[in-house]
């Protein structure tokens, strides 16, 4: 009965239920869709245009909220009872911690940084025309050093899986994956990095009188980390 609904609907937008569906199991899988990613994420965006209150009342019936950033063209999932960036509160579910996917307290540590640097390079202009702002590995390096009273792993293999979760977020880009272990390289900051910390999380930073932050079990809770897990990629 649902799929007869759904399909007399994307008949209307000229959009197969294969097409509908490929965008569905991407978004779970992912809890991202960013239009400048690739080719392929370019259409899914565009394709979701199409549909977006389809999609939207879709996921509704999990509890699965939509994050749209027409800016800068990106669609975020967030799980049941997550706090959303402009939307209501949503109410508390019984059954939200089985979507959620917890960041560690390295991965927390350095999404805000991430945001501090970002919130830095807003303020003195320094934004590319496409809101993304550029940084050295080493500028991070130093940054998490200043404020949080943390380095970066010195394994190589810990430091590159740091920056692979963050850049599998679409918070950051970078070119190679060795560029990590290169203070000279660099990395871009997306601007979704502004709706996925909370800004609650930087102003407990900048309220600190110590010149580090440690980083509690608790930490997390001021973050958007409610992702939709990587276990429910088929």
């Amino acid at each position: 009965m649902l799929i007869e609904i759904i399909e007399k609907q994307l008949e209307k937008d000229n959009i197969s239920f294969n097409e509908f569906r490929e965008l569905i199991i991407r978004l779970l899988n992912y809890s991202i869709v960013c239009r400048d990613e690739s080719q392929i994420e370019q259409q899914l965006y565009d394709r979701f245009l199409r549909i977006s209150k389809l999609v939207t009342e879709y996921l509704k019936i999990m509890d699965v909220r939509v994050f749209h950033d027409v800016r800068f063209e990106y669609i975020r999932l967030y799980p049941p009872s997550s706090h959303v960036p402009g939307m209501d509160e949503a109410e508390v579910s019984a059954f939200s911690g089985s979507l959620r996917a917890r960041l560690s307290q390295a991965e927390v540590a350095l999404i805000l940084i991430l945001r501090l640097q970002y919130d830095k390079a807003l303020r003195e202009a320094q934004v590319d025309d496409k809101g993304y702002v550029t940084e050295s590995f080493e500028a991070i390096n130093i940054a998490m050093k200043n404020i949080i009273g943390r380095n970066l792993p010195d394994k190589p293999t810990e430091r590159r899986q740091l920056f692979s979760r963050c850049k599998k977020l679409r918070l950051i880009d970078y070119r190679h994956e060795d560029d990590v272990l290169k203070a000279e390289a660099w990395l871009k900051i997306h601007p979704m990095i502004v709706s996925f910390v909370n800004n609650d999380a930087i102003l407990a930073l900048e309220n600190k009188n110590t010149t580090s932050v440690s980083i509690n079990d608790d930490a997390s809770e001021q973050i958007q980390t409610e992702l939709i897990t990587e276990a429910m990629e088929e």
